[in-house]
């Protein structure tokens, strides 16, 4: 059993509410999804759990994680048109890491005002879409919460 916990605190949305068909339809995996919109300022988004960073990009970090889970955390839709900008890295690719060290920092509105959004999937690698808890959806989460158990 993996906790995979928050990478950051704020409201819980479910991929069916995320603005992308491939999360939407749980394509790469399930999971659920962190709302930042209302959070002013700067976020860093922290591991969700232990393991290795195996990707790494400016609005996006897949990790395998320690007990077999691996996890992809992907900030903002269709962030990757942003190139970077609005981004900044605080790991590295190949680093190993525990729950809670900080990956990468972003700012929501700055995504929000590039005409994207900025709903950051939490999503289970490979999983079979409805496979992972939803317990989470509708509350607000803290910084280091459990989001689901896999």
């Amino acid at each position: 059993m993996t906790v995979v916990r928050t990478p950051f605190a704020g409201p819980v949305v479910a991929l069916a509410d995320v603005p992308d068909p491939v999360f939407a339809e749980q394509l790469v995996g399930a999971g659920v999804a962190l709302d930042p919109s209302g959070i002013d300022g700067t976020v860093t988004a922290v591991a969700p759990v232990d393991g290795t960073i195996v990707k790494l990009h400016p609005h996006a970090f897949a990790m395998q994680g320690a007990a077999g889970t691996d996890v992809l955390v992907h900030v903002g839709i269709d962030t990757v048109k942003l190139k970077g900008e609005g981004f900044s890295l605080l790991a590295a690719e190949g680093d190993t890491v525990s729950a809670g060290d900080p990956i990468v920092r972003f700012d929501p509105a700055a995504i929000t005002a590039a005409g994207y959004s900025p709903v950051v999937p939490v999503v289970v690698l490979g999983s079979t879409p409805d496979s992972v808890p939803q317990d989470a959806v509708g509350s607000t989460v803290a910084a280091g919460a459990a989001l689901f158990e896999v």
